[in-house]
């Protein structure tokens, strides 16, 4: 049950967004700027993880009830080492972005 409405939500959330991409490629841009990459992240930041996080939840919550705590803890653990990971791949995007700033302005 759960899984199909998280599955639902991130079908509509999908189509939304191909909607948006493809009306803008209708109309066309006569001076194309490039990709817009703070949408792109804040589209994975709302939807996509939310849904990733929700899904582990459930799954560390079924292993839990099973009475496999030392996997819930192994995953759990990897887990956080991921976000770890996504954290400071965000911290160097904005200190690359710094330095870019500060070495040509």
């Amino acid at each position: 049950m759960i899984a199909t409405e998280l599955v639902q939500q991130a079908w509509g959330a999908s189509a939304q967004a191909a909607s948006g991409v493809l009306a803008h490629v209708i109309a066309g841009e006569a001076d194309p700027k490039g990709i817009d990459t703070q949408g792109i992240v804040s589209f994975f930041a709302g939807k996509v993880a939310p849904i990733l996080l929700a899904v582990l939840g459930v799954i560390f919550i079924g292993r839990a009830s099973k009475g496999e705590i030392s996997k819930v803890l192994t995953s759990s653990a990897i887990a956080i080492v991921g976000l770890a990971f996504i954290a400071g791949a965000a911290t160097l995007f904005f200190v690359g972005d710094y330095l870019i700033k500060l070495i040509f302005e």
